[in-house]
């Protein structure tokens, strides 16, 4: 019930439905026939990466305190009532109602969007009073307010002059200082993987008593607690469908298990079944990139569970809040929406039949993306409107390598925010950018998705200290460090592979930056998205909230016009003298594997000196006669023989190393001892516990594409079985022809599928809110 280490959580054995639109299963997502392995179907649904902390959803009431400070003494004070946070603007709204007449006490999914319908009131009255005439001195606020507070006093005679030397200076607002002196990085050591939180003995006791008495496994009890806390026992024996929230387990099985333990109590329609439903059918879509979903496919996917009323399932989990409501598009609330359908006058038409309306289109979303979604979205806006706009780079995009690089130094020299989009070869332009910003005297820096990524980024700038991995910049093990304040010591912040970044570690990231500080998100718009929920960089370039640059500079050589053909919807056949193209057809899977062990260790080492380590082989999925899991084992058999006495592993495996759901870390295995299995990850030593090899490592001779994005290797073996055609598109052959530098080697099944699905299978749309919140937000800035 458990996704195989390194393939993307709940995709059943591919990483093509990340990009589904349609939620999985009762919302009605089709898998391809090549991932068909129940094993991993559903896995991870209750992990997410770097999750965004509470405070992230702080920063709407802060800055309406901070805003309403300007606009006089009256305002002043709803603002300091602002700030006390939503929670306590309802509790004083239920309790001058409880002075009237009783109200039933508001649920949390309530009490926060009457605390968002408030916050907005209160925007709209400022915005109002802003545009409204202002009395003289009126919209004086601080020092200046004092000051013409003190003129009058002197010109009325209440004061004299002298009486106001002797004051103090008032005490200035509090703000977010820019960051200090960078401090020294610290020096790397061996990396232990991290373990999930412990579980107590009685707790897992508990838990084994009822997973027993319910018919499930035991071996769920771990992960039950991991999911559910330590009262995991207790929770599942009253509400036997939280188990839906432990990875793998599906409703069928969730069921079976309420009616064991419930018996004649327990029905399609039970509150708690419904409920669990709600939040597993949005896990799902978290899954497949989708940070909330329409309302109707929420209610689809009920309604193929036997939910008889998907309506109200969907109302009493918001009510509970299993689910957030949101609306896009038109002038209402979400409830207030909901409440105009059903209100129709005598003769059956809607009130306003004959007033023409906006569309409004109703989301359900977890607390968790939403929280990460606004958070995001405000910290791209402050940092765009916090930096110095004036900055003089003149003389550094003069002596840029490239015409792409000086635009993008002039772009950047201006802006808090910008975007940059290119290929592989564009990637020495933030290089440039990073190199230029040093000689002004600016702490700049680089992020990679990966370890290879890094390097490549350290090579182009020729400064090792410039380049880190994400992750390894947020956990502090890389990078500058932080200051006093905890924002990431840097003036400039260039994030490459940009695409495969989602929207928590986005949040994350974006929280750890300083007021003042420079962010340029870079990447190839043609790639496969992040293996996590959203689409950060698609809605950054949807929205035009910051100016972009578009770089001019083409992939060289016959892969990079291979690939930018793809790119555009064509399959060029190219000129390839050096044979750095080559397409190899077979007629089943079975060959298909032959072929690729073939390649990998004889024809690609003997054609052009790469050695088998450093060719990488690609596939649609994990499952199926050619998917990562049967090639996996056919190049041990040859490249690397042995008995697996480590867990299944050999020194000298290559492996990959699946920290967190989503993230992929190649390695080889050194040695394994009582402390664990001993990885070597691009130089970097990391020792996975015996309790976690299992789980998060498996071998990694091939990959899918998900895995090998933001990498690339000396030569790329690509295979296509004929089982495959079903998970191509074109951002996943784009992606995987994209990952060889110096030879691309297709193994070729699909006929006529591969230029189908680059002609007409285009990247599938996520669902998310993001574009439209960033749309929302006030930035001057932004690119018209």
């Amino acid at each position: 019930m458990t996704a195989l280490p390194g393939e993307t959580p709940g995709t059943g054995g591919t990483d093509t439905p990340q990009d589904a639109v349609s939620p999985p299963d009762g919302a009605g997502a089709q898998e391809p026939a090549a991932d068909a392995d129940p094993a991993s179907d559903g896995a991870g649904a209750a992990e997410v990466v770097g999750p965004a902390s509470t405070e992230a959803a702080e920063p709407d009431a802060g800055a309406e305190a901070e805003a309403a400070s300007t606009e006089g003494a009256t305002e002043a004070e709803a603002a300091s009532a602002d700030t006390e946070g939503a929670s306590t603007d309802v509790d004083t709204e239920a309790a001058s109602t409880d002075a009237t007449s009783p109200a039933p006490e508001l649920s949390e999914a309530q009490a926060e969007l009457a605390a968002q319908r408030e916050l907005r009131e209160r925007i709209e009255q400022r915005k109002a009073a802003k545009a409204a005439p202002i009395a003289a001195g009126a919209g004086l606020s601080g020092t200046a307010a004092d000051l013409l507070a003190a003129v009058r006093a002197v010109e009325s005679g209440e004061k004299t002059g002298s009486a106001f030397f002797a004051s103090p200076a008032p005490a200035q607002a509090p703000r977010r200082p820019a960051p200090a002196a960078a401090q020294p990085p610290r020096t790397p050591a061996p990396q232990a993987a991290p373990a999930p939180q412990s579980a107590s003995p009685e707790a897992l006791d508990a838990v084994r008593a009822v997973l027993v008495e319910g018919g499930a496994p035991e071996a769920l009890a771990r992960p039950a607690v991991g999911a559910l806390g330590e009262q995991a026992g207790e929770l599942l024996r009253t509400d036997p469908w939280q188990l839906l929230a432990v990875p793998g387990v599906r409703p069928e099985q969730a069921d079976g298990f309420a009616r064991a333990l419930l018996g004649a109590d327990c029905g399609p329609d039970d509150g708690r079944r419904t409920a669990a439903l709600v939040g597993w059918v949005l896990e799902r879509a978290a899954l497949q990139g989708h940070t909330a979903l329409d309302a109707e496919a929420v209610r689809a996917a009920l309604a193929e569970r036997a939910v008889s009323d998907p309506d109200a399932a969907v109302r009493e989990a918001v009510e509970e809040g299993v689910a957030l409501l949101f609306r896009e598009g038109g002038d209402e609330e979400p409830d207030e929406v909901e409440a105009d359908a059903d209100e129709t006058d005598e003769g059956g038409l809607a009130p306003d039949a004959d007033t023409p309306r906006e569309p409004v289109r109703v989301l359900l979303g977890l607390d968790r993306y939403a929280l990460a979604e606004e958070s995001l979205a405000d910290g791209l806006a402050r940092l765009v409107n916090t930096c110095e706009k004036a900055a003089d780079w003149a003389e550094a995009a003069a002596a840029a390598p490239s015409p792409s690089a000086a635009e993008l130094i002039r772009t950047t020299a201006a802006a808090g925010l910008v975007a940059h989009s290119g290929g592989e070869a564009a990637r020495a332009e933030p290089a440039a950018l990073i190199a230029a910003a040093r000689g002004l005297g600016l702490r700049a820096f680089g992020a990679a998705h990966s370890e290879d990524g890094r390097r490549r980024l350290s090579a182009a700038t020729g400064d090792p200290d410039t380049a880190v991995t994400l992750a390894g910049l947020l956990s502090g093990a890389q990078g500058p460090g932080r200051d006093e304040d905890g924002a990431l010591a840097l003036d400039l912040l260039v994030v490459l592979d940009a695409p495969q970044l989602d929207v928590e570690s986005a949040a994350v990231l974006v929280e750890a930056l300083a007021d003042g500080a420079r962010l340029v998100l870079s990447g190839d718009p043609g790639v496969l998205g992040s293996a996590g929920a959203g689409r950060v960089f698609a809605d950054v370039l949807a929205a035009r909230t910051c100016p972009q640059v578009v770089s001019r500079t083409p992939d060289p050589g016959p892969i990079g016009e291979l690939v930018s053909g793809i790119g555009i919807g064509e399959l060029n056949q190219v000129d390839a003298p050096g044979k750095e193209v080559v397409i190899v057809p077979v007629r089943d899977a079975g060959e298909a594997v032959h072929r690729t062990v073939q390649l990998v260790a004889d024809s690609v080492p003997r054609a052009f000196s790469i050695p088998a380590d450093e060719t990488q082989v690609i596939t649609v999925g994990h499952g199926g006669a050619a998917g990562t899991r049967v090639l996996n084992e056919a190049l041990k058999q040859r490249l690397n023989p042995g008995p697996g006495r480590f867990g299944g592993f050999d020194p000298g495996d290559r492996v990959v190393h699946v920290p967190a759901p989503g993230r992929a870390v190649p390695g080889v295995v050194r040695s394994a001892d009582a402390e664990g299995l001993h990885l070597d990850c691009g130089g970097v030593p990391v020792v996975v516990p015996q309790e976690r090899v299992e789980s998060s490592v498996r071998h990694g001779w091939a990959l899918s594409a998900h895995q090998a994005a933001g990498m690339r290797w000396p030569a790329a073996v690509v295979v296509l079985p004929g089982d495959a055609a079903q998970g191509l598109s074109r951002p996943w052959v784009y992606t995987a022809f994209g990952r060889g530098e110096r030879h691309l080697s297709v193994v070729h099944g699909v006929d006529q599928a591969l230029p189908h699905a680059v002609a007409q299978v285009p990247a599938q749309e996520r669902t998310t809110r993001l574009r439209p919140l960033l749309e929302a937000l006030p930035t001057p800035d932004a690119a018209s």
